[in-house]
């Protein structure tokens, strides 16, 4: 039976649970009307309803995750990680095959992604690994870190294939490297050695890609080399972002989820349709809640009590502003599309869960900040 000391309540974060909540709110309603039938013909699909009901779930794991004490999570490290590389094998292996992706397990009365847990798993594990580290890293340190978090899970999740999750695993480990401390000489000798790596291995990466990975690079460079076809996505995407205007269409008035224009509108693309209903002003509110929600974050991993807090709080924080940026990037066309989802709004009941338990982690790493409270 979990115990909730009164000091857990005085010390919560408020703010950013109140923020996130507010958030998911509006991810809820865009979901509803992005998925809405043309001239309310047919019936809604469920897809609003379902992540009511991940709200709820997400919302109740958030109070188990902020109920204990998060540096007792350090002891598991080791058995963590182990099973967050077991999950990502099993998923290679006999994992659920949609849209030529390999990214789910089915356990019969749902599926999940174990690369959303992983992302869990991997921070737990890098700030561990990385807390009683002697700073400034040293060479053999850096290279156990990017191996261990960076490459193998880089490998295990390219295979299936996401591309996205792939690439953002190896970035977060780079901040987290970094964070901890390194020398200037040794940052230096690590983005040489990364340009040159890039320039030499870009031919074998390049081909190592599926044919739909190789056709969202290509549109990114080009969305009017194939505007029906590979391009498509980019295209219909900046053109619902800009059909917003200022002010908006209004809830429920958009046309490009409903009529279908916009692929993927409830998940990857939620932020459109978002644009079209509330314009340029609407995109400046959502955006001035999502800039709270990560400087409280970043703030967090400032005034942590001890590095393991602060690393938890960091990686944390670097996950949702790369998924942000990411996100927000690929729909008005200045980066490749690469399947990642807007955080706290896209459609997805594993993304949600793991998104309330890093939020979760973090609020728990700020209330207890207090040495004298939380021993």
């Amino acid at each position: 039976m979990l115990k909730i000391d009164r000091r857990m309540i005085e010390y919560f974060d408020w703010i950013t649970f109140g923020l996130v909540i507010f958030i998911c709110i509006i991810g809820i309603l865009t979901i509803y009307s992005a998925t809405r039938p043309p001239l309310d013909e047919g019936e809604q699909p469920p897809f609003y309803v379902k992540q009511l009901i991940w709200l709820f779930i997400a919302t109740i794991a958030l109070i188990i995750f902020i109920s204990f004490d998060y540096v007792r999570l350090k002891e598991f490290w080791i058995i963590f990680y182990v099973i967050g590389i077991l999950l990502l094998l099993i998923v290679i292996f006999t994992g659920k095959t949609a849209m030529g992706a390999k990214r789910w397990i089915n356990l019969g009365f749902f599926s999940f992604q174990p690369s959303e847990i992983f992302k869990i798993i991997f921070i737990i594990s890098i700030s561990a690994f990385l807390e009683n580290k002697k700073v400034p890293l040293s060479a053999k340190d850096i290279i156990k870190t990017l191996v261990i978090f960076g490459f193998i899970p880089f490998l295990l999740i390219l295979k299936q294939p996401d591309l996205g999750t792939a690439i953002l695993i190896v970035l977060v480990t780079c901040i987290m490297i970094i964070y901890r401390g390194i020398s200037f000489k040794m940052l230096l000798l690590l983005l040489s050695l990364s340009a040159i790596s890039i320039i030499f291995l870009w031919e074998i990466l390049w081909e190592g890609l599926k044919e739909y990975q190789k056709n969202r690079i290509l549109a990114f460079i080009d969305p009017q080399i194939d505007p029906k076809g590979i391009g498509y996505n980019i295209t219909q995407s900046v053109i619902t972002v800009g059909s917003g205007g200022f002010f908006g269409k209004g809830f429920l008035e958009g046309t490009q989820g409903p009529l279908k224009f916009l692929p993927e509108r409830h998940t990857d693309f939620i932020f459109p349709i978002f644009a079209e209903e509330w314009g340029f002003l609407g995109c400046l509110i959502l955006l001035s809640l999502y800039l709270i929600v990560f400087l409280r974050c970043f703030e967090t991993s400032m005034i942590a009590k001890n590095n393991f807090g602060k690393l938890l709080s960091i990686g944390f924080t670097s996950i949702f502003l790369l998924y942000f940026f990411i996100n927000i990037g690929m729909t008005i066309g200045i980066m490749p599309v690469v399947g990642i989802p807007l955080p706290f709004m896209s459609y997805g009941g594993t993304t949600l869960l793991a998104n309330f338990i890093g939020i979760a982690l973090v609020i728990n790493v700020r209330m207890r900040r207090f040495e004298l409270f939380y021993p």
